[in-house]
């Protein structure tokens, strides 16, 4: 029987919120570990998780904003599980549907969520500048990339732990375009990526300004599209590279790592 973690990254989560989340993935995939991975914690936000009284939780803060893709990153390396799961704070995939994206893992060694699937279903639906803009980009994405999915942002994706140690190493980008830099290098690097349509439901008070996100996306994609023609021996991109100084997330230093269990 395959073993089962979960990171949820935080960056000032409604107390509320993140409880009824945490207990709904708790009881639904009954994983091994339940990791909240938090960035830059409000006063007793830590004791306020331990008072859930949730014996799978653990909890790793650090005392500055990280980004979404280094917390996921450092809740992954943390973990020592078959199957590795992330889900955003907010709820927005009911755990019913992470449980499906973390099924989809039988057969595939990268499983996301998509709320863009022509079977996806959508409860609550964004403002209209964030859906252009998703949707433009996918578009795009789908033109960049080898990663040939309807959506590459949605906060909730599987991955085995070998399709993990293979891709680790390739993930650069701290924020929200590690989602689409962790599809894109698996899919350059050959595993098998699979696009599971969900229900998903848009939820209130998110930190993402759409303009500024845009923008860095926008980048991102491009910096995504360089290191995948890399991994496919591109001398282009090869000698592009050689102008470049960067280090992988997994090889930076992150003073959160040691984290505060429970």
């Amino acid at each position: 029987m395959s073993t089962l973690g979960v990171v949820v990254p935080a960056f000032r989560p409604d107390r509320r919120r993140l409880e009824a989340y945490l207990r709904a993935v708790a009881e639904e995939l009954q994983p091994d570990v339940l990791r909240v991975e938090i960035d830059d914690p409000r006063p007793a936000v830590l004791e306020d998780i331990a008072g859930f009284g949730i014996p799978i939780v653990e909890t790793n803060a650090v005392p500055y904003r990280r980004g979404k893709g280094a917390a996921i990153t450092a809740g992954f390396e943390a973990l020592e599980t078959d199957r590795l799961a992330f889900a955003d704070a907010d709820g927005s995939t009911a755990a019913t549907e992470l449980r499906r994206i973390v099924g989809a893992l039988d057969d595939a060694d990268v499983a996301a969520g998509s709320r863009r699937h022509p079977d996806a279903t959508v409860t609550s639906h964004q403002t209209l500048a964030r859906r252009y803009l998703g949707d433009g980009f996918a578009w795009l994405a789908r033109r960049l990339l080898d990663a040939d999915l309807y959506d590459y942002q949605c906060g909730a994706k599987a991955i085995t732990a070998e399709a993990w140690e293979t891709v680790r190493s390739h993930l650069y980008e701290p924020g929200f375009a590690w989602d689409v830099e962790l599809l894109a290098m698996a899919a350059a690097l050959g595993l098998d990526v699979e696009e599971v349509p969900i229900e998903w439901e848009d939820k209130p008070g998110s930190t993402v300004d759409p303009l500024s996100t845009a923008v860095d996306l926008g980048a991102a994609l491009l910096t995504a599209r360089h290191r995948s023609k890399r991994i496919q021996d591109s001398r282009f991109h090869d000698a592009i590279a050689a102008t470049r100084d960067e280090t992988a997330l997994v090889d930076r230093p992150n003073e959160g790592r040691g984290g505060h269990g429970q």
